[in-house]
């Protein structure tokens, strides 16, 4: 399709004489074309002279626009040194002139022409650049370098940023560069002739872009973006610039970054750089606090440009004005430096491409992106009208009514009508971004929240968190409305005693406070976490991190499982291979899915049984990601595995996939040497040690604390021999062990057992001979007797805290699974959990259909209650220091209207599970067999 049949507008002429006389220029154009010439020549000077200088190239151009910028371009490349100057500068006529009416008449959207102007720059700096470099190696100033290195600049490289980084160039945009060079290619007797030569270099290539001659100019070009521009040269050595940014730099500068792009010069170089300096730009954490750094830079651009006061049209500055197009960038960068550090499909350069993404996965509504996306490009359109007129780096809409009527002639709208639709674009966005950046204030805090304990309030500026004035900055704008929520929670002073807590652990505050100004619906959180459960609260102010989470976008969506969860997990591991950042990152990533796990409890989404099969999938895939880590960092310095391996099985509640909010990990170590003696590394070990050693790494890598906390306790109790034997167990040993040697107690221990991780053949082999061993083992005459003795020794070792613990005492949890577990051994039933316990103590006419549905009545109460508990502190439950928040969690789980028809239900329930379960081991013997 040509350019007259993709023509969608043209702008009417301002001076229809001066259009008609550059029209007659061009004779044998078609008449829409020679409409586009009139209408852009009667309104824009600049593209009227840029006519009249190449009547002879246009219409060859606007037959193929495409075709003729690739011609442009590829004169440009092949252009002789001495003609580079003047080379580029007529190109950039033809540039803009071929943009300019693509652009006016509707053939290019706004992303063609800034994408096109800047793969003139682009192409332009190269050139420049190459031709400067020339000079240097020909003169045998860059040591050791020759001409077959000019393509790369003899390893200089140029970054674009800003607009031209992005891909945005306006129409009379300047560049914004910074030059660098790759120390490591030079000696160190070398490193100043090279860097001089650079610099020469550096300013020879700016002065022929930017430098005026009777041809004109290419492009003004700008080179203190650099770091520390006052003091350091036009081109730095890279290790420089990374060990300033590493230093000193600071959130502008972090967010410049996001648009960096290697343009000239050797582009490997300079993308390693850009690589290296991702830690800088994108933090691993959630960033709220780069929201106050915007907005204090905002504050301190409209300070300096005098920019503030009432939104006024004329001589409003579209760029860094208010609603302006600054605004929605600044809006679009700091979401963007907030969550990209967490989410890499953030990391992207374009606004409008940024804005969508951002809108993809959660972080701006989608009404918000759309319209400030709309808006932008409306933006762009009036600005580049506004550089057209005259060719200057403007962007102030007109001071007089005769410009305003020239400009609005040249968008071919009416005036009025263009006037109402900026100053509705523009007070649009402002109020958008402004209630982003700034919140309105709730109130003063002095008048919100007299009724709650003033004395405690008082407290707080000694905290931490509260140290810096930034911080006393933020928390004074969030006070009012978190102190009015407090008020309102079902017991306030309670409430502001947990949120109390919460706040005295905070280590810092500028990052947890920004995030909650950022997300306000954070504050009904943590007022809820804090009016029910003071323990989550207390993990919340230790770990203030967690709150990612919750605004990553898919919090509340539907649990994903195991598998999902060990995949992410990996897929963590696989961006960093260094093993303690491995761990870290485990411990962080548990935290976030542990405290998913909590709040959904909290709030009514999952129950008690929900809640429990979610932790123990959450600590499956913990260690079924984690293990194969440690094994190949032990394999690294000590050789494979030797044989075919260990597997970890999971005992206890995890075995049983039933786990509560404070729960540590029953684990044992199986491992088959396969006869091998040793392994065969660096420093290789006996298979016996290589294991028990392997097996401590695994432990150590679950229990130690790190900077991120500590993942799991691990309980190794339950393997054979309890304490007094070897970390792992050699699988032939283990086999021998469980045949001839071990008590009832273990073997009640085994049907709850399962491999969590390791190779599947082995896992097999345990899981079959298991099986077989329930088969075995499961005589009644030798099971009850030893299940008897067993509830006797427990129940005078350990004695119930309460009429609360729902874990300790008769007809209780402990009770009714050591039931469960004879069940399961006497039927040979391989499931694991205590209703298939209990469904095969029927099975085999132990017990009766209504002695199950009572003991599972009871289990299924205590359960409720003890993961509640759990939730709700770490200490044991006393009904008498509830508040009312978590009483009513209690009460909403057990179905209850208070906490006495609790209680007597559990008295009720536990007394009837306790008669049922005495009349089952009536007349067993007390020894075990």
């Amino acid at each position: 399709m040509s350019f007259t049949d993709r023509m969608t507008r043209c702008p009417r002429p301002f001076e229809p004489d001066q259009g008609a006389e550059t029209r007659a220029r061009f004779p044998d154009v078609a008449p829409e074309l020679g409409e586009l010439i009139e209408g852009a020549a009667g309104c824009s000077p600049y593209l009227r002279t840029l006519c009249e200088k190449e009547t002879a190239w246009l219409p060859g151009a606007l037959d193929a626009p495409e075709a003729a910028l690739e011609a442009v371009l590829a004169e440009i490349r092949e252009a002789a040194p001495d003609g580079v100057a003047n080379g580029l500068r007529q190109a950039k006529r033809r540039v803009a002139l071929l943009t300019g009416l693509a652009d006016l008449a509707g053939v290019w959207a706004l992303e063609e022409v800034t994408g096109h102007l800047t793969r003139f720059a682009d192409a332009a700096v190269q050139v420049a650049l190459r031709a400067a470099i020339g000079v240097e190696i020909r003169r045998g100033k860059l040591p050791g370098v020759g001409e077959d290195e000019l393509e790369i600049a003899g390893g200089m490289t140029v970054l674009a940023m800003g607009k031209m980084g992005a891909g945005e160039l306006n129409y009379s945009s300047d560049i914004d560069l910074i030059c660098l060079f790759d120390e490591t290619r030079f000696d160190k007797d070398d490193y100043h002739d090279a860097r001089a030569a650079f610099v020469r270099a550096t300013r020879k290539m700016a002065a022929t872009l930017n430098d005026k001659t009777a041809e004109g100019y290419v492009f003004r070009t700008d080179l203190r973006l650099r770091p520390d521009p006052s003091v350091t040269p036009v081109c730095m050595a890279m290790a420089a610039a990374e060990t300033y940014y590493e230093s000193l730099g600071r959130t502008w500068e972090r967010a410049a970054y996001i648009k960096a792009r290697a343009c000239a010069g050797d582009i490997a170089a300079g993308e390693g750089f850009l690589a290296t300096l991702k830690p800088f730009v994108w933090r691993k954490h959630l960033d709220f606090a780069a929201i106050e750094d915007a907005h204090n830079m905002r504050l301190r651009i409209r300070e300096h440009k005098g920019l503030g006061g009432r939104l006024s049209l004329p001589g409003h500055d579209m760029k860094l004005g208010r609603g302006g197009i600054r605004e929605i960038e600044f809006f679009t960068q700091t979401r963007q430096l907030i969550s990209g550090g967490r989410d890499p499909d953030l990391r992207v350069r374009g606004t409008v491409e940024g804005l969508a993404r951002l809108a993809e996965k959660g972080w701006v509504p989608e009404d918000a992106a759309e319209m400030l996306t709309r808006h932008y490009r409306e933006h762009r359109e009036v600005e580049h009208r506004l550089q057209m007129l005259r060719d200057q780096q403007t962007h102030d809409l007109p001071t007089s009514d005769e410009e305003f009527e020239r400009l609005a002639a040249f968008m071919d709208c009416e005036r009025g009508e263009m006037e109402a639709a900026l100053l509705g674009r523009l007070t649009e966005v402002h109020e958008t971004i402004e209630s982003f950046f700034a919140p309105e204030d709730a109130g003063e805090a002095e008048e919100i929240g007299a009724e709650l304990d003033q004395d405690i309030i008082a407290g707080w500026p000694s905290y931490p968190a509260l140290r810096s004035s930034r911080a006393v900055e933020i928390f004074n704008r969030l006070k009012p409305e978190l102190l009015a929520k407090l008020a309102k929670s079902m017991e306030p002073n309670e409430a502001l005693l947990a949120f109390d807590g919460f706040l005295r652990g905070l280590p810092a505050g500028v990052q947890v406070f920004s995030l909650f100004e950022a997300n306000p619906q954070l504050v009904d959180l943590l007022v809820d976490i804090a009016g029910t459960s003071p323990s989550l609260a207390a993990h919340l102010s230790r770990n203030a991190g967690v709150f990612d989470a919750v605004i990553a976008g898919d919090f509340f969506a539907k649990w994903p499982g195991r598998e999902a969860l060990e995949a992410e997990l990996v897929g963590r591991f696989e961006a960093d291979e260094d093993y303690e950042r491995r761990l870290d990152a485990a411990r962080r990533w548990c935290k976030e899915w542990h405290f998913r796990i909590g709040v959904h409890h909290l709030r009514g989404l999952i129950d008690a049984d929900e809640a429990g099969t979610q932790y123990a999938e959450l600590a499956e895939a913990v260690i079924g990601a984690l293990w194969p880590v440690v094994v190949d960092q032990f394999a690294g310095k000590h050789g494979p595995p030797p044989g075919r391996g260990a597997v970890v099985l999971g005992m206890g509640s995890l075995g049983a996939a039933k786990l509560n909010a404070t729960s540590d990990l029953d684990l044992i170590v199986i491992y088959d040497a396969a006869g091998e003696e040793g392994s065969d590394g660096r420093r290789p070990l006996a298979s016996r040690t290589y294991y028990a050693r392997l097996t401590q790494a695994m432990i150590t890598a679950l229990t130690a604390p790190m900077a991120e906390g500590r993942l799991y306790e691990v309980d190794m109790r339950l393997r054979p021999s309890g304490n007094q034997g070897p970390v792992a167990t050699g699988w032939p040993s283990f086999q021998e062990y469980q045949k001839g040697e071990a008590w009832v107690w273990e073997h009640l221990a085994l049907t709850r057992a399962r491999v969590i991780a390791g190779p599947g053949e082995l896992a097999g082999d345990f899981e079959t001979f298991r099986c077989d061993l329930l088969t075995e083992k499961g005589a009644r005459e030798r099971v009850l007797p030893g299940v008897a003795d067993m509830r006797r020794r427990i129940a005078e070792a350990k004695s119930p805290a309460g009429a609360w613990d729902t874990k300790l005492g008769p007809g209780r949890m402990q009770e009714i699974e050591l039931v469960a577990q004879a069940g399961a051994l006497m039927a040979a039933e391989p499931g694991r959990s205590v209703a298939a316990g209990l469904q095969a103590c029927v099975a085999i006419g132990w017990l009766d259909d209504a002695d199950r549905a009572a003991l599972a009545e009871a289990y299924g109460l205590c359960w409720c209650v003890l993961q509640a508990a759990r939730l709700l502190t770490d200490k044991p439950l006393d009904p008498e220091n509830l508040g009312e928040g978590a009483t009513a969690f209690l009460l909403r789980e057990t179905k209850a209207e208070t906490l006495g028809e609790v209680q007597a239900r559990l008295v009720e329930v536990t007394g009837a599970a306790a008669e049922i379960i005495d009349a089952a081991l009536a007349d067993e013997g007390k020894d075990e067999a």
